[in-house]
Formats: structure tokens, C-alpha cells, sequence
């Protein structure tokens, strides 16, 4: 039997099998011992490369605002960052303590702000990850995942519909789609829409914003045109999809608006296309529909950043104030009522809403006094 050869890296053993238990004793100890060390050498540098890495993170961390509205921002921007990078049995906990309604159909929950929907790019986590084990929690660990019915934006809270089985979602998706759905969102927006009630009737398409960074926005494409003070009738955008809006202003000051918001169709950002190219009244922190051309931080007057306590250079921080507050389905199933689902306000919307003196209908003032318990942030 030839003798083990050694090299730099360890042993390195030749042999037709016999004999191999003896040399194996032989070889084993420096060789383990080798691999530890090698190993021990490896987990030190790691662990060493890991405090360096907190260490400028530490060093890059925004210093703590004084300002207790500022200290809000910066607490909704970590709460945000952190929804992306929590397990998602964590997340699924933190839903069950928002349902609003729950039944042998439907789960009903309270959307938090900047949680998307579905993944995509740069998604680390979204509802639809945590459905099964949201459903586990509920029901037990032989449960089935929950289903969708509908869908909101990452940056709209709110009430979301989920379904126990397929049939009852696709049964719920279809009263969506025929408009069978009562759906009422509450937004603040910035300017006042005149008139204080109406009804928004400019279909909705998508193009391209040409500015210092190409990007696709919906955009309205309405049907006339002004023409040296003459009404001129446009010819038709095939890709133009039907878009109606029912709004009522709810509590207004010179500056800002409360305004309760009805569609009646369900186009991709139809509210925040109405609101802003239709009425001039963009929604607080729509940093994409507040201009056209540019893709930036929206730009408030300075009284609206004095009452709301910022600077302009923190306004991109602050989020869509766009709360899904209520919908009304039809009777499902063997039920003989129709479903009321409300849902109360997030904490940071309530905050600006007594930021910017604006009042809320006396009948949630109760209700959104306790808005700390929702768990929406």
C-alpha cells in the first residue's frame, strides 16, 4: 500500500481499500484538525466583516429629528423598510390583529401602508406570500390557503377582501367586475376640489412621460379639447379605457381637502388620475401623479409644510394619504344581508388630519380616536 501523499491543502490518501480503516486514524486528526481551524478562521473573518458592515450602517443612520412630526416620517419610513424584511409568520400575526370580519366565506383585513399585494420586482414579501400561513393561524394547520378578491395598491390602506375557497373568490371578483361592489376611499388632498361635489367622467391611458427619466404614468385622454376658446372633439384613444370618479368634499380649509372618493369603475390609479390632472387636487404624498413630466418628491406651498412641520426636503417622505374606507358587497352565499365593511384610519392619517385642521364626519370622530388600536402604521 503506497503511502499517503500530502499536500498543502490536507492528506491526500491512495490505497486498493485495504487498510484503510489504519490510515484513516492516521490522517484523520491533522485533517480535522486542519478543517476547524480553517472553519474557525472562516467564521472569524465573517463575524468580523458583519460589525464593520453595522458599524457604517450605524454611522449612516439619520440623526433623530426633534420635530415630532418629522420623528412620525422617519418612523413610517422604518416601518416600510421593515415590512419588506420581516419572516413572514411575523407579518401574517401582525394581519390577524387587523381583521375587521370574518366568516365561514370571507377573511376581512385592514391593508397596512407600503405592504404590496402581489410580488414583483425588488418585492421581498407581499400578502399573497403569507396567505397559507395566515389561513393556518386561523384555522388550523390543515387549512387551505386564503384567495384574493381584489387588489390595492402598495401605498393604499384599508379594507381588503379574502376568500376561504376558489368559488367564493372568483364569486366575489365577479361583483367587482360588474360594479355590483359599493367601494368608498377617503383621501386628503392638497388644493380644494371645486366643485365640492360632482361626478369625474374622463376615460384613463397609459404613455410615456418624456422628462430627464422616461417613465409610464396613466394619464387622462378626454374626449374634447379647448381650441381658441372653441370646444373641439378629439378623436378617440383606442387604448383609452372608461373611468368614472363620484367624489364629495367632506371637510375642506383654503389650503386642503377631505374628500370621500366613489368609483365606479376600477382602472389602475383612476382616483389619483382624477383627483390630480382632473380636479388639480393631487392626493398628500402622491409623489408620482402630483406632476406629469417629473418623477420627484411632490411639491407643497409653504403653509402646508408649516402645518404638517416639514421641510420641503422631507416631503418625499411622506405617504399616500389613500385609505380604502368602505365597502358594502351584496348578500353571499345563503346570506340574506348585504356585508358593511369599515375600516378605520391609519394613525398617520388621523395625525395629518388635525395637522392640517381638517375635520372628520361626527359619527367616526369616536372611532378614530382609538385609531392607535388598528396595528396600521
Amino acid at each position: 500500500m503506497a503511502a499517503p501523499r500530502w499536500s498543502a491543502s490536507g492528506p491526500w490518501i491512495r490505497g486498493n481499500g485495504q487498510g484503510f480503516g489504519s490510515l484513516f486514524t492516521l490522517v484523520s486528526k491533522p485533517f480535522c484538525s486542519a478543517a476547524a481551524a480553517s472553519t474557525a478562521i472562516n467564521a472569524q473573518r465573517l463575524a468580523e466583516k458583519l460589525r464593520a458592515q453595522k458599524r457604517e450602517q450605524d454611522t449612516k443612520k439619520e440623526p433623530v429629528s426633534t420635530n415630532a412630526v418629522q420623528r412620525r416620517v422617519q418612523e413610517i419610513v422604518r416601518f416600510t423598510r421593515q415590512l419588506q424584511r420581516v419572516h413572514p409568520n411575523v407579518l401574517a400575526k401582525a394581519l390577524t390583529r387587523g381583521i375587521l370580519h370574518q366568516d365561514k366565506n370571507l377573511v376581512v383585513i385592514n391593508k397596512p401602508y407600503g405592504l404590496p399585494v402581489h410580488g414583483g420586482p425588488g418585492v421581498q414579501l407581499c400578502i399573497t406570500d403569507v396567505l397559507p400561513i395566515l389561513a393556518k393561524m386561523l384555522h388550523g394547520h390543515k387549512a387551505d390557503p386564503l384567495h384574493l378578491c381584489h387588489r390595492l395598491d402598495k401605498e393604499t390602506t384599508g379594507v381588503m377582501v379574502l376568500a376561504w375557497d376558489k368559488d367564493m373568490a372568483h364569486q366575489v371578483q365577479e361583483l367587482f367586475r360588474t360594479r355590483q361592489v359599493v367601494k368608498k376611499y377617503w383621501a386628503i388632498t392638497v388644493h380644494v376640489p371645486m366643485p365640492s361635489a360632482g361626478v369625474v367622467d374622463i376615460p384613463i391611458v397609459e404613455k410615456e412621460a418624456q422628462g430627464q427619466q422616461q417613465h409610464h404614468k396613466m394619464t387622462l385622454s378626454p374626449s374634447y379639447r379647448m381650441d381658441d376658446g372653441k370646444m373641439v372633439k378629439v378623436r378617440r384613444n383606442r387604448n383609452a379605457q372608461v373611468a368614472v370618479t363620484q367624489y364629495q368634499v367632506l371637510s375642506s380649509t383654503l389650503s386642503s381637502a377631505l374628500v370621500e372618493l366613489q368609483p365606479i369603475t376600477g382602472i389602475k390609479h383612476q382616483l389619483r388620475v382624477h383627483l390630480s390632472f382632473g380636479l388639480a387636487c393631487p392626493i398628500l404624498g402622491d409623489h408620482k401623479y402630483s406632476d406629469w413630466n417629473r418623477l420627484a418628491p411632490q411639491k407643497l406651498s409653504v403653509g402646508t409644510l408649516k402645518k404638517l412641520g416639514l421641510e420641503q426636503s422631507k416631503a418625499r417622505y411622506i405617504p399616500l394619504h389613500l385609505h380604502a374606507r368602505q365597502l358594502i358587497l351584496p348578500a353571499l352565499g345563503s346570506g340574506k344581508e348585504e356585508l358593511n365593511l369599515v375600516c378605520k384610519l391609519p394613525r398617520f392619517f388621523v395625525h395629518s388630519l388635525r395637522r392640517l385642521r381638517l375635520e372628520m364626519p361626527n359619527e367616526d370622530q369616536n372611532e378614530n380616536n382609538e385609531a392607535k388600536c388598528l396595528g396600521a402604521q
